[in-house]
């Protein structure tokens, strides 16, 4: 499998991808993503070079954004709030790929690319019901900031999210060559 940045004509099949992964959220009672977010943002991240796949042959498999900024960072109280950091965004793993090591890798590729962008620290917000996303990222060694950012998504709707943190390390410079050799997920 290979990570490489997104381009606009993988747009479609992105979108198939996650539409899928929507549908297995919906499933499992996770009614975070829907018809608009995320696929709303994938545009812009492609052009702001923020989005990156990773492919078996040309499937796509997974995706995140790393981005410079999050609207909730001034919201909770970070390790070290001045630290330069990048925030991980928009992560989803294919359904018929879940639960096979994908997300700890891109997790760890993630941490290597802001690593080398100058990054201190990578960030996350995860919605407080997200049990599932939240234990991926406990097991990967990420800190959760104190306190709650609440995203407003709708006048009636309000999502409060959790703010995690990993202190970017050597180690992760060495995991960062965009190749994922030990994953064990194929596709079900």
């Amino acid at each position: 499998m290979q990570l490489r940045p997104a381009e606009l004509g993988d747009l479609p099949q992105l979108k198939a991808v996650y539409q899928g992964i929507i549908r297995d959220m919906t499933q499992r009672d996770l009614t975070i993503w829907d018809e608009i977010y995320p696929c709303a943002f994938f545009e812009e991240d492609i052009e702001q070079n923020r989005l990156y796949l990773l492919l078996e042959e040309d499937a796509v498999v997974a995706a995140f954004a790393l981005c410079s900024s999050h609207a909730g960072a001034g919201r909770v109280k970070w390790e070290k709030p001045d630290a330069r950091a990048c925030y991980l965004e928009r992560l989803g793993v294919h359904a018929d790929y879940a639960r096979g090591g994908i997300g700890s890798a891109l997790l760890d590729q993630a941490a290597a690319l802001a690593g080398g962008r100058g990054a201190e620290y990578l960030r996350l917000f995860v919605a407080d019901c997200n049990a599932p996303a939240i234990a991926l990222y406990r097991k990967n060694g990420f800190q959760r900031a104190e306190g709650i950012y609440d995203e407003p998504i709708a006048p009636d709707f309000v999502l409060h999210e959790f703010g995690l943190e990993r202190k970017i390390t050597a180690i992760d410079f060495f995991a960062g060559n965009g190749t994922l050799k030990n994953v064990t997920a194929r596709r079900k």
